[in-house]
């Protein structure tokens, strides 16, 4: 399936606001003084390490808001796996501009390609089996729809993107309307006919009062993989399964085994480490 890219409406102003925050009230005052405004310049941009990319679109409206002259040729797009020292693009333009934004450029390029490189990983663990690995709402604040789009750059899937599109009935929701049975009638009574319903349960019995009430989805919250597969025998496919819990990639193939729908991973996006990618200085031009 081909990778979508994200509209420039929703990513130029989390890369403008970066740069405001980089430039503050003076600019770059280092390049300004250093560097003569004529100079020119034309460098690669190098992965320092393997992985799979994602974030060029923002690199390169990084370059541009800084300077609309500075023009980024890819070798290769988002959701491409690379090896250390592959060049994945070439930037060109006035020297002062492309040291400004450089730094605003790989920070977005490194971080969201380091989401994409560990979701590739799990979902390659998972590969043969009919489970997908897909996201949470563990995002950092303002970039989630980025870290969402680079999960899927990896090969993964989206859960909900925030609080409105989707019910996720949790613990808390239980306690607090007095069960499941009760969060699922007040739920089904207080959301439109297009809005799924999912129920996260910690037990087979709670799962099977989940189904008696007709929940579209259910969240395996801390199971075994034995317990995931007397699950997925309980639904019977008359839900979407999803497990959940501390899933790491030794631990996601037999969680896949047991037929689960999807595995839910929420350090994909907050605690994913940074790929290495750097700026190589090739020539002036």
């Amino acid at each position: 399936m081909t990778l979508a890219p994200l509209p420039r409406l929703i990513v130029e102003p989390l890369v403008r606001n970066a740069l405001v925050e980089d430039l503050g009230l003076a600019g770059d005052v280092t390049s300004t003084a250093v560097i003569p405004a004529e100079h020119r310049s034309r460098v690669a941009m190098v992965t320092r390490q393997p992985g799979v990319i994602a974030g060029l679109d923002a690199a390169e409206l990084a370059f541009q808001l800084v300077d609309p002259t500075v023009a980024m040729t890819r070798h290769v797009p988002d959701g491409t796996k690379v090896e250390a020292g592959e060049v994945i693009a070439m930037v060109e333009g006035p020297s002062r501009g492309l040291l400004t934004a450089e730094r605003t450029a790989l920070n977005f390029l490194g971080h969201l390609s380091g989401i994409a490189s560990v979701t590739a990983g799990i979902a390659e663990a998972i590969a043969g089996t009919k489970a997908s690995i897909v996201c949470t709402r563990k995002t950092t604040p303002g970039l989630r729809a980025l870290e969402k789009y680079a999960v899927r750059a990896g090969g993964g899937m989206n859960h909900r993107f925030a609080l409105y599109d989707a019910v996720l009935i949790k613990d808390n929701h239980v306690a607090i309307a007095g069960g499941i049975t009760e969060a699922i009638r007040r739920a089904k009574a207080g959301v439109g006919h297009m809005v799924k319903i999912e129920v996260e349960v910690d037990t087979l019995e709670q799962l099977r009062e989940a189904m008696q009430e007709g929940a579209d989805a259910v969240l395996l919250d801390n199971m075994t993989p034995d317990q995931l597969r007397e699950a997925v025998d309980i639904v019977g496919g008359r839900a979407i399964t999803e497990a959940s819990g501390r899933i790491m990639p030794a631990t996601a193939s037999a969680i896949a085994a047991s037929g689960v729908d999807l595995i839910s991973v929420g350090w994909l996006t907050h605690s994913a480490p940074t790929l290495d990618i750097g700026l190589d200085w090739k020539t002036e031009t």
